[in-house]
C-alpha cells in the first residue's frame, strides 16, 4: 500500500521541511535575488531539515552507526542533490517562460519529492 506509515512519516517530515523550505524561498526572493538561486537556497535549508526529522522520526531503526552513518549521510546529500537539480531546474524554466516562480516552485516539489522518496527508500535507509 502506497500509504503505508513510513510513507505517512515521510509525507508529515516533508511537510515540515516544506515549510522550511517555502520560507526561505520567499524571503530570499524578497531580498531581490533571482527565482531559482532562491530556490536552490530553499532547498538547502529544507534538506537540513529533512535529514534530521528522517534520522529521528522517519526512518528509525534504519540509520547507520559509525562511519557507515557518513556514507549513508552522503547518500543522503545525494538524493537532496537530485532533488536539488529538479527543483531548480523547473523553477528555472518556469521564470523563463514567465511561470510565477511560487507556481513553479509548487510544480518543483511535486517532482523533487517522489524522486527523493523513492532514493531515500531504496537507497539510502535500505
Amino acid at each position: 500500500m502506497i500509504f503505508d506509515r513510513l510513507y505517512s512519516r515521510y509525507v508529515a517530515a516533508s511537510v515540515v521541511s516544506l515549510g522550511v523550505d517555502f520560507t526561505v524561498f520567499i524571503s530570499v526572493l524578497a531580498l531581490g535575488v533571482w527565482p531559482a538561486p532562491a530556490a536552490a537556497c530553499g532547498y538547502a535549508a529544507g534538506i537540513l531539515s529533512h535529514w534530521l526529522l528522517s534520522t529521528r522520526a522517519v526512518f528509525v531503526g534504519r540509520v547507520a552507526e559509525g562511519m557507515e552513518r557518513r556514507h549513508q549521510q552522503a547518500l543522503f546529500v545525494g538524493s537532496a542533490l537530485v532533488g536539488l537539480a529538479i527543483t531548480t531546474a523547473i523553477v528555472g524554466l518556469g521564470s523563463r517562460l514567465g511561470v510565477d516562480p511560487r507556481i513553479a516552485k509548487i510544480v518543483a516539489v511535486g517532482a523533487s519529492f517522489q524522486v527523493t522518496y523513492v532514493l531515500r527508500k531504496k537507497v539510502v535507509f535500505a
